[in-house]
């Protein structure tokens, strides 16, 4: 089992990463628990932060954000907690990594179009302490699911 949780803990997630929106009642009737067991247990999760959040899953076509780019980006010695920091807070922007290989950081953005994309890659090259990128857009999504294989 993941981490220091029980068997009821990775049921009662699994349960809420199907439908965040599902009642405590309804999860403890699926689970053949107590609604005072299901409600305990989600706010000591939410509490040792665990369960970060909830959210509603958007398609971004539908939204309006057409392209999706991954983009690899090399920072100069000594920055690169700043650098990503920065990265972070653009609207496009749906994740930062921090990872090994080539790149000092892979990061996630959604554009409306070419227009959006093309600039936030010029404003990136400017940016200082990014020595050099390289972007791939996504032509099409074949899988994209952010629930935890538990």
């Amino acid at each position: 089992m993941p981490g220091n949780m029980d068997n009821t803990d990775v049921q009662i997630l699994k349960a809420l990463q199907q439908n965040s929106r599902k009642s405590f009642r309804d999860i403890a009737r699926e689970l053949h628990l107590s609604l005072n067991t299901i409600s305990t247990r989600i706010r000591r999760m939410e509490g040792e932060g665990l369960i970060l959040g909830y959210s509603a899953i958007v398609d971004s076509t539908r939204a309006g954000f057409d392209m999706t780019a991954i983009i690899g980006i090399q920072i100069s010695k000594g920055k690169l907690i700043e650098v990503q920091k920065r990265i972070a807070n653009d609207r496009h922007v749906s994740a930062v990594y921090d990872v090994t290989g080539e790149w000092d950081s892979i990061v996630i953005a959604r554009f409306a179009n070419r227009t959006e994309l093309n600039s936030f890659i010029k404003k990136m090259l400017t940016t200082e302490f990014i020595e050099r990128t390289q972007t791939q857009v996504v032509l099409n999504t074949v899988k994209e699911d952010y629930a935890l294989p538990l």
